[in-house]
């Protein structure tokens, strides 16, 4: 008897997610078919010379229960069994995050106190609580883009100095440009009020570990993490689908989806070493592709509104700067026993107009073993911009000299310590939330009525999605192939309120 197939378009979180519950589930022939010749998508590790980058960091936090459980039973928080890889596969880890705003460093979220006031200026923090006040008594309405969702959140004052710049520089355009809809599902739940709350108990209340189910995404203060970075994480999973009998087919982009407009008949895939076309005749599939390339692959093509639709769908590119070096400088937060002078943040926002460096992040401190030498600093510098501009095509060696004058410039760094260096680009790493995307739900009417087609993940359903989110986008799409009722809607439904609705419903 010949088992289903289910084609899974894109070896990511979502697609592996969605391979291994079908696996577990038996009964199916899964083959996933990945375009690059690694699997974990965003979540991967890159490996450079020994030293591990994590692509944008990925904490792994969930209010889903189903979502923590996977994880630990995948990479159990115990130590390693062979006694070659010493130390547990996942570890709890302490979150820190700073933002870097006018030379100095405040904690992410602020907190109220004398040493935010002093860095600020008593008269700008009187004038960002009145702004504040302002905001909540006279809230913009409607909320019409993300400017009016964070100005009501936090106020204008606070807004223009602590969010603007930032959030401008991950997307290169104004906030009044972008859907309020990014804000609902990147900060949903977190205001001034709320932090401050979480800051006034947090002397008071017990540690729960990982297990914060009270408290807002944003504001969480632990979570596990992968001893060897996500992509350990997502490695096992791609070696327990093969266990199971799955295919994982690396260098295979999808090059067109063949349909009858009720039914996904064939996948076609193209070899990038040979150029060679092949053809995955499939009973369903599951998709995690950029919205506009699986559209335009579309054989025969979609209506002219869906297209048009589909075209106008924008991304933004992403881009790391990896730079090993000697020391840091001794600088705020800096441990006075660190022979290296290392901070203890996992990532520092730099809200300065002065660089165009975004983010930065201190893998050391996401774990101990991303760095082959403990005794030097391992950093990644993260930039936005789009696939072809100036800075996506300038060669590495002048972004690492790029990467290094702007940690001078920040007082974090000097050039003349650089080790080593390594640039990471990552195409359409964020759907963007303007564009032809407030017409989004055309292609979801259309996608929706072909029976065997599920889109998942975050390019899958160009949607701003955690890990755990596109996971549970996975789970869903499963359990409607395998015949458990559940419906397309229920994948929508993820990441649209502050709890996820599987434990509302629960």
């Amino acid at each position: 008897m010949t088992l289903p197939t289910v084609a899974i378009i894109g070896a990511g979180p979502a697609g592996l997610t969605a391979a291994l519950e079908l696996i577990r589930n038996g009964g199916y022939q899964v083959v996933v078919l990945e375009a690059d010749d690694i699997v974990g998508g965003l979540s991967r590790t890159v490996n450079h010379n020994g030293n591990r980058i994590d692509i944008g960091g990925h904490r792994f936090f969930s209010k889903s229960d189903w979502v923590m459980d996977w994880w630990r039973q995948m990479l159990p928080p115990e130590p390693a069994m062979n006694g070659s890889s010493p130390g547990p596969a996942m570890m709890v880890r302490n979150r820190l995050s700073r933002i870097y705003f006018e030379g100095n460093f405040f904690a992410y979220p602020l907190k109220a106190g004398p040493e935010t006031a002093r860095k600020l200026g008593f008269l700008r923090v009187a004038r960002m609580l009145a702004s504040y006040g302002r905001a909540r008594v006279r809230p913009r309405r409607p909320e019409s883009n993300l400017e009016d969702f964070l100005i009501n959140r936090f106020g204008r004052m606070l807004y223009e100095t602590f969010f603007r710049e930032y959030t401008e520089k991950v997307w290169g355009v104004p906030c009044r440009d972008i859907s309020p809809e990014w804000g609902g599902q990147r900060i949903k739940g977190l205001s001034v009020t709320k932090a401050a709350l979480h800051a006034l108990k947090a002397p008071f209340q017990r540690s729960g570990g990982v297990a914060q189910k009270g408290t807002a995404t944003s504001l969480i203060e632990q979570f596990l993490y992968p001893r060897l970075g996500p992509g350990q994480m997502w490695e096992t999973v791609a070696d327990a689908i093969r266990d199971g009998g799955g295919e994982i087919r690396l260098r295979q982009p999808v090059v067109g989806i063949r349909h009858d407009a009720s039914r996904v008949t064939a996948v076609v895939t193209r070899d990038q070493e040979s150029g060679a076309e092949d053809i995955v005749a499939a009973d369903h599939v599951i998709s995690t592709m950029p919205v506009a390339d699986l559209l335009a692959g579309f054989d025969p093509l979609p209506p002219e509104p869906v297209r048009e639709v589909g075209a106008g769908l924008r991304y933004r590119d992403f881009m790391t700067i990896g730079l090993l070096l000697r020391k840091l400088r001794r600088t705020a937060g800096a441990s006075p026993d660190s022979a290296i002078n290392l901070v203890p943040d996992n990532w520092i926002y730099i809200q300065d107009r002065g660089v165009k460096v975004g983010r930065l992040q201190v893998f050391n401190n996401w774990s101990p073993h991303m760095v082959s030498d403990p005794g030097t600093a391992w950093i990644g510098m993260e930039y936005f911009c789009q696939e072809g501009d100036d800075l996506w095509s300038s060669p590495d060696a002048d972004l690492a000299t790029l990467g290094a004058d702007e940690l001078q410039r920040i007082g974090l760094a000097d050039p003349e310590d650089v080790l080593d260096s390594v640039v990471i680009r990552m195409p359409k790493a964020y759907p963007a939330y303007f564009g032809s995307y407030d017409r989004f739900s055309t292609i979801r009417a259309y996608t929706d009525d072909i029976s065997n087609l599920y889109l998942v993940g975050r390019n899958g359903m160009h949607r701003y999605n955690n890990q755990d989110h596109s996971m549970l986008t996975a789970r869903f799409a499963v359990e409607a192939i395998v015949g458990k009722g559940t419906e397309k809607a229920a994948i929508w439904n993820v990441n649209v309120d502050d709890d996820y609705h599987e434990e509302k419903s629960a």
